[in-house]
């Protein structure tokens, strides 16, 4: 019954914007996170969010241009991405956990995942 569906992706200029959302049900959970991963390379963390949406957690790599965030009465986790850099270019998977705990940046550290999306960033 647990679900999680990200929203496509798709392509972009660089310097461009894309917006993702992630779609929950089957029960609430604690935080939420996104990572990406591009072919032959580790998933690796893009960012996370708690319950209340006080505390995120963002990757170098990306702070300053993606600003994720959250519709707990939708149950809906959304990631924002601006100045896209052709090294964005990955699928990108929305993730949930169960648990309590603030939210962390290993893959361990999540219960649930969805099928990812494809997001391809050109010059």
């Amino acid at each position: 019954q647990v679900q999680l569906v990200e929203s496509e992706g798709g392509e972009v200029q660089a310097g461009g914007s894309l917006r993702l959302s992630c779609g929950a049900s089957g029960r609430t959970f604690s935080y939420m996170g996104w990572f990406r991963q591009a072919p032959g390379k580790e998933r690796e963390f893009v960012a996370a969010i708690s319950r209340s949406g006080i505390i995120t957690l963002y990757a170098d790599s990306v702070k300053g241009r993606f600003t994720i965030s959250r519709d707990n009465f939708q149950n809906t986790a959304y990631l924002q991405m601006n100045t896209l850099k052709p090294e964005d270019t990955a699928v990108y998977y929305c993730a949930a956990r169960a648990g309590l705990g603030r939210p962390g940046m290993g893959t361990n550290e999540y219960d649930y995942w969805g099928q990812g999306t494809q997001v391809t960033v050109s010059s």
